[in-house]
């Protein structure tokens, strides 16, 4: 069983409130394990029907951090020292897809976890290694995450079993 992830407000990637953003829910499918279904819309594409690689690259390092989020009482924030990129094939825009993130090696202060997009068929798009670094403790206990928004937010039009 999937349980929901926290959006916030404004992030480009989960915002719900943001009118430029992608508004993606995420789903933990088990610990260390987040998945979520998105269709990009075609004002973010490069090349005519292809996702823009930047929009990929926010994707796979969006997917793959929140494999490492764990308990949503007491999250564990963290940002990308390093994103390796592996572009397969061309991420379609206006076409549904489902993005993956893993965890990988869990440190005190750092972790690796990868994070892969595939088509609606299951081939696979694009993937990433990312190395993330804890959010400093200080910069956690300063932020306000209700004034930011984070938290669960259900809709009644969508089935959260991810």
């Amino acid at each position: 069983m999937s349980t929901i992830q926290p959006n916030s407000r404004n992030c480009f990637i989960c915002g719900l409130e943001n009118p430029l953003g992608l508004r993606i829910r995420f789903y933990d499918m088990a610990p260390g394990e987040v998945t979520a279904n998105c269709i990009v819309p075609k004002e973010f594409q490069s090349y005519p029907g292809v996702v823009h690689g930047g929009i990929v690259a926010a994707l796979l390092d969006e997917i793959a951090g929140r494999s490492m989020i764990g308990d949503i009482e007491n999250p564990r924030f963290m940002f990308t020292a390093r994103l390796t990129l592996r572009y397969r094939k061309n991420v379609p825009v206006e076409q549904p897809l489902r993005l993956v993130g893993v965890a990988g090696v869990r440190k005190e202060r750092s972790a690796t976890a990868k994070g892969s997009i595939y088509s609606a068929q299951g081939e696979l798009l694009a993937e990433g290694e990312v190395l993330l670094i804890n959010v400093p403790t200080e910069i956690v206990q300063s932020v306000d995450l209700e004034a930011l928004g984070w938290k669960i937010y259900q809709d009644e039009n969508e089935n959260t079993s991810g």
